[in-house]
């Protein structure tokens, strides 16, 4: 499987880090940034900023920022729109989403729905991927919880999931 990852309007820096080394350790293709998620080696910031945010994403990055492959979007929704017409599947992790048909990252039907070319989509640490892109987000999948939790911190999240979609085995 072919995995990009969409990090939108992820407000930590420390969140951004960690997820680029998971994204990393699991082999995902590219990292795009999106929203006002903050960006690594950012040219359109004063240096002394650029420096900052580069420290502060290399705390938990380790060293995976520079490893990856990493896009700035400004304009995700019509990144999203040109990624679907060249084959790309949108998936988004989110949970406690109403009226849209979502698979937990376990159900074996889920299999069946994935492609071969993945975007999965990270939202906003508290308020979850912005309904702005719902409707061009071709599948929803969630992390099943077993605790009295409703979700995990976003880069834990993107772990599991990053994990659970990179060792899907397509059904015969």
């Amino acid at each position: 499987m072919k995995l990009w990852l969409v990090l939108d309007n992820i407000r930590s820096t420390y969140n951004v880090g960690a997820i680029l080394r998971t994204a990393e350790g699991l082999g995902v293709d590219k990292v795009i940034l999106s929203g006002y998620t903050p960006r690594v080696h950012d040219v359109n910031l004063l240096p002394h900023l650029r420096d900052k945010l580069d420290r502060e994403i290399h705390k938990t990055a380790l060293g995976a920022e520079d490893m990856l492959e990493i896009y700035s979007s400004g304009d995700i929704i019509s990144d999203i729109s040109k990624w679907r017409e060249q084959g790309w599947q949108i998936v988004g992790l989110e949970n406690n989403i109403e009226n849209v048909p979502i698979y937990a990252l376990n159900d074996p039907k889920l299999k069946e729905k994935l492609t071969e070319k993945t975007v999965l989509i990270l939202g906003e640490e508290v308020n979850g991927i912005d309904y702005s892109l719902h409707d061009i987000i071709d599948l929803f999948i969630e992390i099943p919880m077993k605790g009295q939790k409703e979700s995990f911190n976003v880069s834990v999240a993107a772990g599991i999931a990053l994990y659970e979609l990179m060792n899907q085995e397509k059904a015969a």
